[in-house]
């Protein structure tokens, strides 16, 4: 597996994790499972390489690494004090408002650690309703929106819709099954969550550096069923 590089400096790149995919090995992965890490070094012929933020293996899109310590630490910190621009796309049931917040504190991984707070922005970008019925409803009713995360807590986004009543369609932890089997009908059988585009800082010219990442053929069939 090749990883799609979107940008790169002599410090750092940028890549387009796929979904699927763990960053590094963890008590997740199995003794021979590929990272993203793995495959990146095999592929640049580097050594180490450092992941400067974290995305679930069923979450795509705009992944952040270091090729160095000093530069590492210095990302780092853009991130530890949000001076990161962070836009995520997401394929929600319901019908949200156009803009709403979610201001609600979360635990770490399975509840546990101190709960701290966390504050994610939405915005609706379409609707769409599909002609199946379910529920008490004679249609299936589904939004198109884009998060940008104000904190970075474990699953943030994917807890935070949960907790607004909107999860995301193929969220197995967080979402409902019978909304992730009527997309399974469109062929679409991942997460619908996008890391879409990355805003930061270069630390070496100071630079602003924009990065986006496109969208995997399962998320496009998604993206077809919206007017967008």
């Amino acid at each position: 597996m090749q990883i799609e590089i979107l940008a790169r400096s002599e410090h750092w790149l940028a890549v387009n994790k796929p979904a699927g995919l763990s960053v590094y090995e963890s008590s997740y992965t199995g003794p021979r499972e590929e990272t993203l890490l793995g495959l990146l070094r095999g592929q640049l012929g580097a050594g180490r390489i450092h992941a400067i933020h974290r995305l679930d293996h069923a979450t795509s899109g705009v992944l952040l690494l270091a090729l160095d310590a000093r530069t590492a630490a210095v990302l780092s910190g853009q991130f530890e004090s949000r001076a990161v621009d962070k836009r995520y796309i997401a394929v929600v049931r319901g019908e949200p408002a156009e803009q709403f917040d979610v201001d609600h504190p979360l635990a770490g991984a399975d509840g546990k650690g101190a709960v701290k707070a966390a504050l994610t922005r939405f915005r609706t970008l379409a609707r769409v309703r599909l002609p199946i019925p379910l529920a008490r409803h004679p249609e299936a009713r589904y939004a198109l929106v884009e998060a940008q995360p104000e904190t970075g807590r474990y699953h943030q986004i994917r807890r935070h819709l949960k907790h607004a009543a909107h999860p995301i369609v193929g969220d197995v932890k967080y979402g409902k099954g019978e909304h992730n089997r009527v997309f399974r009908q469109y062929g679409v059988h991942r997460l619908l969550l996008h890391a879409r585009g990355l805003g930061f800082t270069d630390p070496i010219d100071g630079s602003e550096v924009s990065v986006e990442a496109p969208f995997d053929a399962a998320f496009a069939k998604a993206l077809a069923l919206f007017d967008v």
